[in-house]
């Protein structure tokens, strides 16, 4: 028995001198009894596949893997569009994404609002960015494109300003016609019909004072000639 096992012994270490096994490896196989694989091996796997990961990134063939975000989806986002306006959106930002990156950059933005027929500074151009540019990339992307008509439907930018007039030159009817069911809009247009009925009312209120004050100028006439009729 004990010549087996001095055996045994001996042809692992001449396996771990040789470089068969490793040696952290053979004893843990040997004490649970399994098979598995040596973690060095694994080890030199992982690096291995981590070195290959690389070159392919520094060749331009594998892509970044970003961390896992929120998948952006503009029809649940942007309830107060409808399917049609958002497509139009979407047509509109790809026009101009002339290099397909998913962006809109300064130079494209120029681009855009020369072809819109209202040039802006460069100054202009990146305080245009700056309103929307949530992420504070220097550029827009779809969502933040997306925000420049929820700003102007919502009446939330200056008649001068140059998101304002991209908007207003896109041709894209963000009208509230075209409102789904968002909580702002849905408040915006009651109050607009509120300000209408109050804005009748008055003018009703006004007809009608005008209406009483003839009426007792015409009854004040008609006392005045019976007081005269009354002394002749």
């Amino acid at each position: 028995m004990a010549t087996d096992e001095l055996s045994m012994k001996l042809n692992r270490r001449l396996k771990i001198e040789e470089g068969a096994q490793d040696p952290v490896a053979m004893d843990e196989a040997h004490e649970n009894g399994a098979h598995d694989k040596p973690s060095t091996a694994s080890a030199d796997s992982e690096l291995e596949a981590k070195l290959m990961r690389r070159g392919e990134l520094n060749e331009g063939v594998g892509e970044h893997q970003q961390p896992s975000m929120k998948v952006f989806n503009p029809y649940t986002e942007f309830k107060e569009f409808s399917r049609k306006q958002i497509k139009d959106m979407e047509k509109m930002f790809k026009q101009y994404d002339s290099e397909k990156d998913n962006f809109i950059d300064l130079m494209e933005l120029k681009l855009m609002m020369e072809k819109l027929g209202a040039p802006q500074t460069h100054l202009g151009l990146k305080n245009m960015i700056k309103e929307v540019d949530e992420d504070l990339d220097g550029k827009l992307s779809f969502r933040e494109f997306l925000l420049i008509f929820r700003k102007a439907a919502a009446g939330e930018l200056a008649e001068d300003s140059g998101l304002h007039v991209l908007a207003r030159l896109s041709e894209i009817d963000v009208s509230t016609e075209g409102v789904k069911g968002a909580k702002t809009f849905f408040e915006a247009k009651v109050q607009a019909i509120n300000e209408s009925n109050r804005f009748e009312a008055e003018i009703r209120n006004e007809q009608e004072e005008k209406k009483r004050q003839a009426e007792q100028k015409k009854q004040r006439q008609a006392a005045f000639k019976e007081l005269q009729s009354a002394f002749k």
